[in-house]
């Protein structure tokens, strides 16, 4: 492969290409005239109207046009004589003939997956360099040559390239084996595995927005729902589907999802937590629920007219058993249950001679003697105020928790000092989550088409029933990485995790292959994967460049700090939680915004060139150039030894180009510093 193209006006096929680029650009900006001046006013009715309205301004923010994001960043050539631009939306000529391809079109999928081996009809793949939006150089590989195929030098350029702001989308430079995620069909839920700088966050976002392009009408309907660790990382990750058109898809939190009912406002020691967090809280909260439905003491008594009918204790018992047997909701089988009252009575009517229609059944199901009695029978239960008695009545806890629970563990439940009552109680985020479970035992969370859920190795196995419950009907993209698994209730097996998430036959993908970090700096890293991932390859880099890995005295911040500020890219001031404010403190002068934090001076988090990471936010996050303070520091900030070690793995892990570690204390001895 040639050496990329230098900007070189006299190059005809240069030229050409920024020709093709302009005049695509020319077409953009048709189609948006052409999309602005439909008029909605014509429909028939204001609900078609206002339908209209919606979708004319979808079509307008997906053929916005940002002069410095190139519109195509490859071609393909077919041995037919065919070619075709590739980029991230259709733009067409005024004929209707394509000028730039969507990457997510079937038509694309070589400019991904073709090789010198399998070239899937391709002649050559050409990729071009961009600045600032301006076509300056392309790269042509021959797919038709015998030899092995050069290093892309575009290619490597364009995924090591400085940034600063937010996450961007990585859709010209997605590998063959990321691909066959993002194409996965939507039926298929996928489960993928992924080290360090594999681009697992990125697969997982071009799966949904592939997905809302062949799915369209489907997932518009169903909803496409984005699930991140915390607002931090959701807000840097944010601008990824809108660049790639996509609008639709909603993004969230596990807090913000069971929490929309139930206001998160307290903390809990890590024990608490976890045990709220295991699975068999299901089966506890399953038994508290249902012991409400009682057996009758008495009989049903229905005056009507002159007759007085009844039905037994035993009959209703009868038909008390027969909902339950049913396997419906508790609140579904509570409504069933005055009209099967009724229903039993109306068989008494026609056996005694008369002839009751559908409204006498209706009237007997609504009389006051059914509702009072049904009532009785099977009372209303509401999510928090049973999960209030749960944790506060020790006798409730027993009988729900016996032969599930120890009493230890019970006793661990049970809050030193009750809430007076639901409404005034300061529920932690794993309380939310069996309101949640409650909830859901009453009546049946609706469903979503697709979920992407990053970073779910920190979930507890609640949390993922949860989660799998808003996709019972759908299908998911499972991201994350055990190794980086920072919950004392986080899960230790993807079959496991699956499993909670009602999806325990999806397939599972283990990404290795690092695009991102720097081969020195992953190595590194890797030193402790035999302490807290045993199971797990290794990952490895592909990159040319090793990077850099400095390590300093902690005096010597402000030294380092200055040198790389000079340099292109973004930096990320990696510190622990308990030295927040501390080094904040030797900050003064330099203009910074603290990750997780209200903007301050006007600096916003991941639009400064200097981002202040609290350890426990870096996950997921990524810079050019990141200094870490004190990994002993980050390591004993953690419930557990392990979970320490796994939360210095993540804040290693997190850069581009260089990374200084800056320390007083001794590196912890699992990882041991490398010899010079």
């Amino acid at each position: 492969m040639p050496a990329p193209t230098p900007p070189d006006r006299t190059d005809p096929d240069l030229h050409d290409e920024r020709r093709h680029l302009a005049e695509a650009r020319r077409q953009l900006g048709r189609m948006r005239e052409r999309t602005a001046g439909l008029d909605a006013s014509a429909a028939g009715d204001w609900v078609s109207r206002e339908y209209l309205e919606s979708a004319f301004a979808l079509r307008m923010k997906q053929l916005a046009d940002d002069p410095t994001v190139p519109l195509f960043f490859g071609r393909i050539s077919y041995d037919t004589g065919d070619a075709f631009h590739i980029g991230r939306r259709h733009i067409s000529d005024p004929d209707g003939d394509p000028m730039v391809i969507d990457w997510r079109a079937p038509v694309s999928l070589p400019f991904y997956r073709a090789s010198r081996t399998e070239p899937m009809g391709l002649e050559r793949r050409r990729r071009f360099g961009f600045q600032h939006g301006h076509l300056t150089a392309f790269e042509d590989e021959d797919l038709t040559a015998a030899a092995e195929a050069d290093h892309s030098e575009l290619l490597e350029a364009e995924i090591e390239r400085p940034r600063v702001g937010p996450m961007r989308d990585i859709v010209a430079t997605i590998q063959p084996e990321q691909d066959v995620i993002v194409r996965a069909d939507l039926g298929e839920s996928v489960c993928v595995q992924g080290a360090p700088g594999t681009g697992k966050t990125a697969v997982g976002l071009h799966r949904a927005a592939y997905l809302l392009y062949a799915h369209r009408e489907q997932l518009s309907r169903q909803g496409v729902l984005v699930v991140g660790p915390n607002a931090s990382f959701l807000r840097y990750i944010g601008d990824v589907l809108p660049a790639l058109g996509e609008i639709d898809a909603k993004q969230t939190t596990i807090e913000e999802l069971v929490g929309a009912a139930t206001s998160v406002r307290a903390e809990e020691p890590a024990e608490i937590a976890t045990l709220k967090g295991d699975a068999r809280l299901a089966e506890v909260l399953r038994r508290a629920v249902w012991s409400h439905a009682g057996s009758p003491t008495e009989g049903l008594v229905v005056p009507r007219g002159a007759s007085r009918w009844r039905v037994a204790a035993y009959e209703a018992e009868d038909l008390v058993a027969d909902l339950r047997a049913r396997g419906v909701r508790y609140a579904a089988a509570r409504a069933m249950l005055p009209q099967a009252l009724a229903h039993r009575i109306l068989v008494k009517m026609e056996l005694a001679g008369d002839s009751p229609d559908d409204r006498v059944q209706d009237a007997v199901t609504r009389s006051a003697p059914v509702k009072k009695y049904a009532a009785a029978l099977w009372p209303a239960v509401e999510p928090h105020k049973l999960v209030h008695r749960l944790l506060s009545d020790a006798a409730f806890l027993a009988g729900a928790a016996e032969g599930v629970l120890t009493p230890e563990e019970q006793q661990l439940l049970l809050w030193a000092k009750p809430p007076r009552s639901a409404g005034t109680t300061r529920w932690t985020l794993a309380d939310a989550v069996l309101v949640d479970e409650v909830a859901d035992q009453l009546e049946r969370t609706g469903s979503v088409g697709h979920i992407v859920a990053d970073e779910a190795q920190d979930l507890s196995a609640m949390m993922l029933r949860a989660l799998g419950r808003r996709c019972s009907t759908g299908s998911m993209t499972v991201l994350g990485d055990l190794a980086q698994a920072t919950t004392p209730w986080g899960s230790r097996s993807w079959q496991d995790a699956l499993g909670h998430l009602g999806k325990p036959g999806a397939h599972v993908e283990q990404l290795t292959r690092g695009f991102r970090v720097p081969g020195e700096v992953i190595e590194y890293a890797a030193r402790l994967l035999p302490h807290v991932a045993v199971d797990l390859d290794p990952p490895t880099s592909v990159r040319r460049s090793r990077g850099e890995l400095v390590f300093a005295p902690r005096a010597r911040l402000r030294e380092h700090l200055d040198q790389i500020a000079l340099r292109e890219g973004s930096i990320g001031l990696i510190v622990p939680d308990a030295l927040l404010q501390e080094v904040r403190a030797l900050l003064d002068g330099l203009v910074v915004a603290v990750v997780g934090s209200a903007p301050t001076e006007g600096q916003t988090e991941f639009d400064a060139h200097l981002d202040l990471v609290p350890a426990s936010l870096a996950k997921g996050l990524e810079y050019d150039h990141v200094l870490l303070v004190e990994p002993a520091a980050v390591v004993d900030g953690e419930p557990d030894r392990v979970t320490g070690l796994r939360r210095l793995y993540v804040c290693l892990t997190r850069a581009v180009s260089s990374l200084v570690v800056l320390h007083d204390r001794e590196l912890p001895p699992e990882l041991d510093r490398p010899q010079p």
